[in-house]
């Protein structure tokens, strides 16, 4: 699994509005029910003796890390350094006005909240302990509004004002899950110079307030209003807010893909790499007496039956290749051979500790690097082999495809085979869509985004996915998108793959 998304714990809209009599401000006001949350600026809606008034509109959000460091540990999430995580936020409309040309600043709050239960939007009459003035019944804020950190300090512009908000905040969440930062959550807001001008001569100046309003002398004397996200307690599953996290943990096993070195390949393309599992009574486990180091892998041609003669030489002219762990009970090498050294189409690798103790010993055939006299034209047929018509979301389940040239042409030998071979598709990512409005559950993730790619081995191309990712009660359908290195594109197969969903 290279997706996983963990949702809001908390989340909440902060303002010093004016109430609907254009006198009292909201400042006591929570909304900590509601099931959106709003970000605006208003300039200039009453004027006074400090000048023209400033209108303030904030979002608090927290996540509970606790999740992210179990999943950690359990191995259901990457390791530090190799996971990206992503805020996001969904878009809600509305039949107010919506702003352009902004952006918006998140940033780690330093002191305790408290989600309140506040529902009213509009008329900020419901009163809450976390508000605009304090974060919480005992505790106040330094500078009303809310007290944030200046590192880890995340911008996001919106050019036509109705995008949703995805913004890379990995360095802040490897703090919390590390305990080098306290996470009392984020606060999002406009940029200084969008928020509303303010400049008032009765002090303040110290915390950069006057009340409950904030000194502002660079900002616009003009309004931004209003941008809208879904909160965590809408009804739309998917328009959640959550922290996704993304990472590669591809499995590229050249068991079945594996070619000899061709002059006509550049060196990192003669590689294969070959990989070796570790199962013992059905789970992954490290060998005992090489845990976490290295081991040897050792080439031999031979029989149908068993490795014979002496060690083959890599490309290089090695005879031992040394293996480096991935995960748990996972062990990987790269080689390069050439058919010379070769001379039967069949060739052992064993596993070894580089003396006399041996692990693993497995079987590969090897086939000469295709060439082409124009540009190949790829057309496929993929199945599920192991598809179920229903998943609980208490579900992690592996879907493995088998994928055949549609022209494909047996031979009575082929035929007769009971295990045929599938073709490897070195780049592939899926994609899940909702059935019932085709709505994109799980988005492609390609280019340098690998957390949808699949990876595979001697069985073909597969991949795992955590079925609490999707919301019980629909149908849902895979469908397949296969990298075409000849035109240098991604091409989405007609096959699609459907599945429901249920508690």
């Amino acid at each position: 699994m290279a997706i996983q998304r963990y949702s809001a714990s908390a989340d909440t809209t902060i303002t010093n509005a004016y109430q609907e009599n254009l006198v009292t401000r909201g400042t006591g006001s929570n909304m900590g029910y509601a099931d959106a949350l709003e970000v605006f600026s208003i300039y200039g809606q009453e004027s006074g003796s400090n000048g023209q008034s400033q209108e303030l509109s904030r979002i608090m959000i927290q996540f509970d890390t606790t999740k992210m460091t179990a999943d950690r540990a359990a191995g259901r999430l990457g390791a530090s350094g190799s996971v990206s995580f992503f805020l996001k936020l969904h878009n809600a409309r509305t039949p107010y006005t919506l702003p352009q040309d902004f952006t918006l600043v998140t940033a780690p709050l330093k002191k305790p909240w408290n989600e309140g239960t506040g529902l009213d939007l509009a008329n900020y009459k419901d009163l809450g302990t976390s508000n605009w003035m304090k974060g919480n019944a005992t505790s106040s804020w330094v500078r009303v509004g809310g007290d944030v950190r200046t590192n880890n300090v995340y911008n996001t512009r919106f050019p036509e004002g109705y995008e949703n908000m995805e913004v890379n905040i990995t360095n802040l969440v490897e703090k919390w899950i590390n305990a080098a930062s306290t996470n009392y959550g984020m606060l999002i807001r406009l940029t200084g110079s969008q928020e509303a001008y303010f400049s008032s001569s009765l002090g303040g100046l110290g915390t950069g307030q006057s009340g409950s309003v904030l000194q502002n002398t660079k900002g616009v004397k003009s309004s931004y209003y209003t941008k809208m996200f879904f909160a965590r307690s809408s009804e739309f599953f998917f328009k959640r807010p959550c922290i996704e996290a993304r990472w590669d943990d591809r499995v590229s096993d050249d068991r079945e893909n594996f070619f000899y070195s061709s002059s006509l390949a550049p060196a990192a393309d003669n590689l294969n790499t070959l990989y070796f599992y570790n199962y013992i009574r059905g789970r992954l486990v490290n060998i005992p007496k090489v845990g976490t180091g290295k081991l040897r892998v050792s080439f031999y041609s031979g029989s149908a039956t068993a490795p014979t003669g002496a060690k083959l030489k890599d490309a290089a002219g090695k005879t031992n290749v040394t293996a480096s762990y991935v995960s748990r009970g996972i062990y990987k090498c790269q080689v390069a051979l050439t058919a010379a050294a070769t001379p039967l189409q069949l060739v052992y690798d064993v596993w070894h500790s580089g003396s006399a103790l041996e692990f693993f010993t497995g079987s590969i055939y090897p086939e000469k690097m295709p060439t082409y006299d124009a540009a190949p034209t790829f057309n496929r047929v993929t199945s599920c082999t192991n598809l179920k018509k229903l998943y609980s979301r208490q579900d992690t389940a592996r879907f493995r495809f088998f994928v055949r040239d549609k022209n494909w042409s047996p031979t009575v030998y082929v035929v007769s085979t009971t295990n045929n071979p599938t073709e490897i598709i070195p780049s592939a990512s899926y994609n899940i869509r909702r059935v019932t409005d085709n709505y994109n559950a799980i988005p492609y993730g390609t280019g340098s985004n690998y957390g949808t790619y699949l990876s595979y081995d001697k069985d073909g191309n597969y991949f795992d996915f955590d079925m609490s990712l999707l919301e019980s009660g629909y149908m849902y359908q895979i469908n397949l998108s296969y990298y075409n290195d000849s035109i240098g594109d991604w091409q989405e197969q007609p096959q699609t793959f459907k599945f429901r969903v249920e508690e």
